[in-house]
């Protein structure tokens, strides 16, 4: 009869790791696209703030800007890179305080997703997780490899 008790609690341990395990994949790939949506939010605000700041004056940087409003999801990486080099030439030469402020902004968002990024693939690693194939309702989350979008002050 106490073997029957042992089962039953190994049962009932298991299901209960498994569903935490369930659960936090969830909540791990939720934040991911939380902090992709708020990374993309600060991308976007960056960019229309060097709209603002090339304000006719420089070619360049409004081509950048423009172009890293337009990219698609393929082309956003490179188009984001070329606007942080653009941002820095013209930097020192305008008034650029907005644009330092939201690459700062920008720098923490992209740290936070990172580090979320990173935790999602490392519990997707999780021998539970795989054999279970407890993450394959969610796509597999991705680095956002820009250069760091920072400016020197």
């Amino acid at each position: 009869m106490w073997w029957v008790v042992a089962v039953v609690l190994a049962v009932v341990l298991v299901a209960t790791y498994v569903t935490w395990l369930a659960a936090r994949v969830d909540r791990l790939h939720a934040r991911v696209t939380a902090a992709a949506a708020a990374l993309d939010a600060q991308l976007v605000r960056r960019a229309v703030a060097a709209v603002n700041l090339a304000d006719g004056e420089h070619p360049e940087l409004r081509e950048a800007a423009a172009a890293a409003l337009a990219a698609g999801p393929e082309d956003r990486v490179a188009a984001e890179n070329d606007l942080t080099r653009q941002l820095r030439a013209w930097q020192g030469k305008a008034e650029a305080g907005d644009v330092e402020t939201t690459s700062r902004r920008v720098a923490l968002a992209r740290q936070v997703h990172e580090d979320l990024v990173r935790d999602a693939l490392n519990t997707r690693r999780r021998k539970w997780v795989r054999m279970l194939r407890l993450a394959r309702k969610h796509p597999r989350p991705a680095f956002f490899d820009m250069e760091e979008p920072t400016l020197a002050p």
